[in-house]
């Protein structure tokens, strides 16, 4: 029995569907992963002043807790084989951009860019410490990647076999259907959204897609995508990555539109303004 939860979490829409023979047990797995949502959201809602996220930034507080020390170091790691690609601080230029002014937004990147690179914040049993004054971290291209390898953590505590996770286009595909089919997933068209170029069949893997389309800054009629990048503009629109955890396919996503030939060992399809898929 095909069991459908919605719910918005993050700023985006997110989809549970859940294969379980008791719908008592689905609606337990499906409020638990809500919270969870909730409780990632609250934690490290960068805009929110009452966030834990915002506490480590203003230098109210520099202890970690368990879980965001692990996000840190996994967020250094991801830096590296990114070849500083991927980068929590980045956040460090996020503000500028609420600017109406082209030339202060780059007036403003040109002094703040030095103190982006996760080699400006360090961690110490459990504390971070940061090299200066400026530098701020997001895990805005994390945490709902992340969210969703929680989700699957909580499906399988309830020991459901079957299940498809879609928050906002990060995807996990639990098993297979009970029909034994994979599941089907369309990748869009960053040219023409309603349109799907190709699908992809998944079992047991994440699959995100990373696309200029997503959500853009204009300023002064000068587009910038929301991916933000210390380098020049891409020509690529998008770029979707198959791997084994939701966090893994969303850094790779991300960094690959910034740079196409970066390596990687997952499946990725990356699509150039041409709609030509490239690898």
């Amino acid at each position: 029995m095909l069991e459908i939860y919605k719910f918005e979490s993050m700023t985006t829409p997110c989809e549970l569907q859940l294969y379980c023979d008791s719908k008592e047990v689905a609606d337990s797995c499906a409020v638990d992963i809500m919270k969870e949502c909730k409780r990632l959201e609250q934690k490290y809602n960068y805009y929110s002043n009452d966030s834990y996220l915002h506490r480590i930034n203003s230098r109210q507080s520099n202890t970690l807790d368990s879980e965001t020390k692990s996000l840190l170091s996994i967020s250094k790691q991801y830096y590296k084989k990114t070849n500083g690609l991927f980068d929590i601080t980045i956040a460090t230029l996020k503000d500028i951009y609420q600017s109406n002014s082209i030339k202060q937004i780059k007036e403003e990147k040109t002094k703040l860019l030095e103190y982006t690179g996760c080699e400006h914040f360090s961690i110490k049993k459990n504390k971070i410490n940061f090299t200066n004054e400026f530098t701020k971290i997001d895990f805005g291209g994390l945490v709902k990647e992340y969210s969703v390898d929680r989700a699957v953590k909580i499906i399988k505590k309830y020991k459901i076999k079957s299940a498809l996770v879609n928050f906002g286009g990060d995807i996990y595909a639990h098993g297979r259907k009970p029909n034994n089919e994979k599941f089907n997933i369309g990748i869009t068209n960053p040219i023409k959204k309603e349109e799907y170029l190709f699908n992809i069949s998944i079992e047991n893997q994440a699959l995100t897609t990373s696309a200029s389309y997503e959500r853009n800054i204009k300023v002064q009629d000068e587009v910038y995508s929301h991916i933000i990048s210390k380098d020049k503009k891409s020509d690529i629109l998008s770029a979707t990555v198959v791997s084994n955890s939701c966090v893994q396919s969303g850094v790779y996503s991300t960094a690959l539109m910034c740079n196409s030939m970066l390596e990687t060992k997952d499946d990725t399809y990356i699509i150039d303004e041409n709609l030509e898929i490239l690898r």
